[in-house]
């Protein structure tokens, strides 16, 4: 079933189109083949441009998150034997706090549209009964309409493919990175299962999942997914200066120590001027 054949939604279609058709055709004296490319990267930047605002709100409710863990940690404690209670008494929190659980999740809600309409725009023949010229456009020669999976299984993989392709993912995955080793998921008290090396590095696989998702989408959509991972990078270093985490507890600093960098207190000479057998075996 083709959801775009509802009036509304091929409306909704086509007016994109139009709009990225125009952009392209604007920018056609300054990028020529490449113009509708860079129309995807100035239409990213305005769509991010209207989420500032929603990037504030996230970044205080991460804040606040963070703020209210041991509080929560703490009622965990108390109604583990009544999820009904805890439950209440987490959303009373909540409420009192007058924030979400799920506040901040805006950002990525908001955005989903806007990829699904790239992903649609860029596989698609023809647009409301028209030909899609965005599809004779291309990056460097890599065609937008094009996925990496589809053009290495198609046999229609060039080299301009290769090398697009591969510059835009080693962006996003070296952006990846640095936002793995900046934002580091703050130490659980306690002996949690959370502190484990293997839910740490289930998290940071999480931050290459953008890379895995843009081999699958048209050249647009990665373009798309790039811009975006960067601003979204950038954007969070500066607000996390504004709105900076409350500093983890020592018992949350505790837990995430090694027991191998513990010491052995030296022993002590007893009052008879005595050693223990350790201490004489060393002599």
């Amino acid at each position: 079933m083709d959801i775009f054949a509802f009036p509304p939604l091929a409306a909704l279609l086509d007016a994109a189109y139009g709009a990225l058709a125009g952009l392209s055709t604007l920018l056609d004296p300054l990028a020529g083949a490449s113009a509708a490319a860079l129309a995807v990267v100035l239409v990213t930047l305005l769509v991010r441009s209207l989420l500032i605002p929603v990037g504030f709100s996230q970044a205080k409710a991460e804040q606040t998150r963070a703020r209210l863990a041991p509080k929560l940690r703490e009622l965990q404690r108390r109604y583990k034997k009544n999820p009904e209670k805890l439950q209440r008494e987490m959303l009373a929190l909540y409420r009192d706090e007058n924030t979400s659980p799920f506040a901040g999740m805006l950002p990525v809600l908001a955005q989903a549209p806007v990829v699904g309409l790239l992903y649609t725009l860029f596989i698609r023949p023809e647009i409301a009964g028209h030909p899609n010229d965005l599809l004779t456009h291309d990056l460097f020669g890599a065609p937008l309409g094009t996925s990496l999976v589809s053009a290495v299984f198609g046999g229609t993989a060039t080299a301009s493919t290769w090398w697009v392709f591969g510059a835009l993912l080693l962006v996003i995955i070296v952006t990846a990175e640095v936002t793995r080793r900046v934002f580091r998921p703050a130490p659980v008290e306690g002996d949690s299962p959370l502190n484990s090396a293997g839910m740490q590095r289930a998290f940071g696989v999480l931050h290459y999942l953008t890379a895995v998702f843009a081999v699958f989408v048209p050249l647009a959509a990665a373009l798309y997914l790039t811009v975006t991972v960067v601003w979204t990078l950038v954007q969070r270093v500066l607000l996390r200066r504004r709105y900076p985490l409350p500093a983890p507890t020592g018992a949350a600093v505790t837990a995430t120590k090694s027991p191998a960098t513990t010491t052995t207190p030296a022993a002590k000479p007893s009052k008879k001027g005595a050693v223990s057998p350790a201490a004489g075996s060393a002599r």
